[in-house]
């Protein structure tokens, strides 16, 4: 086993390595171009679908900051109440009285998914955006992403999701991660991979959603499941970096946890309803994607097993060799055990991490962060070492749940 580690872990660094180099790359082809959104030329109609459950503190934001829009051909706003127990109901009635463009729906089906598509067989539109009830897009945000479709083969656009919330210290770790998150996704468009439109705001071709029959109820990541389901009916997505829409983020650590083991297991769900296409050549999915999401998705779970067998294996020599000096009657610790050998992988593990941390910086400057506080660097640093070392966990405990057949979150 000890003969067989270090090309595991060689090859752990490799993969990490080869990621790292493919974003900095897809960076410097791409980069003079990142920040543009195309030119708004037919004003396509647009019914915006907001499906809503326990939402009473958010949706009276949400609504008003759909209206806010500088877009100027909304048709409709659908307020899809999915059995709420609070008073999102009562709250979305006076909203439609107020406005004209809002419409309560009670949607009477099980699942935010089907009461999606509820929605999309109301709409009129030529367009659907679709927003989560406790996120809030920029003023621009549907303007800039309606140009994508001027190209017939694009049925879905989403733009940055950024954390609303940034208070806490917890909450600060998240809008790193979301800035990381919203960079690397356009830079995937370079190369047709991006993954998900996520449910805060995306923008779809209604004739795309109907072709491939909606959205799928049985997955835990809708958002996940329908851009992979368009992908491979040959749909292309795209991303407008220019404009954003936050997102109120979890600002508790076990709404955080539950959060992103729901988003762990509907990527794992998806990933096995899409198995088939693996290494196919007719679409992304095959040729990219599914690869890309293994490899991305399973890393961290090598690493920290990895980490795991040699902290394990430390601590047993170190047990076995304290037991063995007592009985010898000799010196526990000598001097000479103090040394530190280098080797390859030490280097490789170095300049893994220093080029991790010069890309995070990159990112969050690109995005407009504020980086250079001594305290933005300390939670940078944290979030590195800390709070993504966290996620291995997630996905070890969102197998299990899978395994078991237990869709809670």
């Amino acid at each position: 086993m000890m003969e067989f580690l270090p090309y595991v872990y060689l090859g752990y660094i490799f993969i990490s390595l080869y990621f790292l180099v493919f974003y900095l790359l897809l960076y410097l082809r791409n980069r003079k171009t990142l920040f543009e959104s195309p030119e708004l030329k037919k004003h396509f109609s647009v019914s915006v679908l907001i499906p809503a459950y326990n939402e009473e503190d958010s949706i009276q934001n949400t609504v008003e900051s759909v209206l806010n829009s500088d877009y100027d051909n909304i048709k409709e706003i659908f307020i899809l109440d999915n059995n709420s127990k609070d008073k999102t109901a009562e709250i979305s009635k006076k909203l439609e009285k107020k406005y004209k463009k809002v419409k309560y729906i009670l949607a009477e089906v099980q699942g935010k998914a089907n009461a999606i598509n509820l929605g999309i067989k109301l709409s009129k539109s030529e367009l659907i955006a679709i927003v989560d009830a406790d996120s809030f897009p920029a003023k621009d945000a549907i303007s800039k992403m309606v140009g994508f479709f001027e190209d017939p083969k694009v049925g879905a656009a989403t733009v940055p999701i950024l954390a609303r919330n940034r208070s806490k210290f917890f909450e600060k770790l998240q809008a790193i991660e979301y800035s990381v998150i919203a960079l690397t996704r356009k830079l995937l468009e370079g190369v047709d991979a991006i993954y998900v439109t996520p449910g805060p705001l995306a923008l779809y071709r209604k004739t795309a959603l109907e072709s491939v029959g909606g959205f799928d109820n049985k997955n835990l990541t809708e958002d996940i499941e329908i851009t992979w389901h368009l992908t491979a009916a040959g749909w292309q997505r795209k991303m407008c970096l220019d404009t954003r829409v936050t997102t109120v983020v979890p600002n508790r650590f076990k709404k955080w946890f539950k959060q992103r083991q729901r988003w762990s297991m509907g990527g794992m769900q998806t990933l096995w309803k899409y198995r088939k296409h693996f290494f196919k050549r007719d679409t992304m999915i095959g040729n990219f994607i599914l690869p890309f999401f293994i490899f991305s998705t399973f890393l961290g779970l090598v690493g920290l097993s990895i980490f795991g067998y040699m902290i394990t294996s430390k601590l047993i020599t170190r047990y076995l060799l304290i037991k063995f000096s007592i009985a010898a009657n000799t010196a526990v610790v000598s001097l000479n055990q103090f040394y530190f050998t280098p080797s390859v992988l030490n280097y490789l593990g170095l300049v893994l991490f220093l080029m991790g941390t010069v890309f995070t910086f990159l990112v969050l400057y690109l995005m407009k962060e504020d980086i250079f506080k001594v305290h933005q660097i300390f939670q940078i640093l944290f979030y590195l070492l800390v709070y993504i070392a966290i996620y291995p966990f997630i996905l070890i405990t969102a197998m299990f749940k899978l395994m078991r057949r237990d869709m809670s979150w």
